[in-house]
């Protein structure tokens, strides 16, 4: 099953998150399908990266889409005007 979620980086105590999409098995961090944004917490959401575009596809060909990647991309198409896709 493919998943849509976030991939942490950053140093300690300062996280950065990659939105990517990734086979279930694979570890958080670990080998991912396709890089569709990025998120810090520590910014304003509306200085994230989400490409609604390509989350739209991933939930077409039946991705599911984790608690918190769909919380980001709402509260980020609700800060930018876009449309929410998740």
């Amino acid at each position: 099953m493919v998943k849509i979620r976030l991939a942490r980086a950053g140093s300690k105590h300062r996280p950065f998150y990659h939105i990517v999409v990734a086979d279930k098995e694979k570890a958080r961090d670990g080998r991912f399908i396709e890089q569709i944004g990025h998120y810090d917490p520590a910014r304003p959401i509306t200085e994230a990266k989400v490409d609604h575009d390509r989350i739209a596809y991933w939930v077409g060909v039946g991705a599911q889409v984790s608690d918190r990647v769909t919380k980001v991309v709402r509260d980020h198409a609700k800060a930018t005007g876009s449309e929410a896709s998740a």
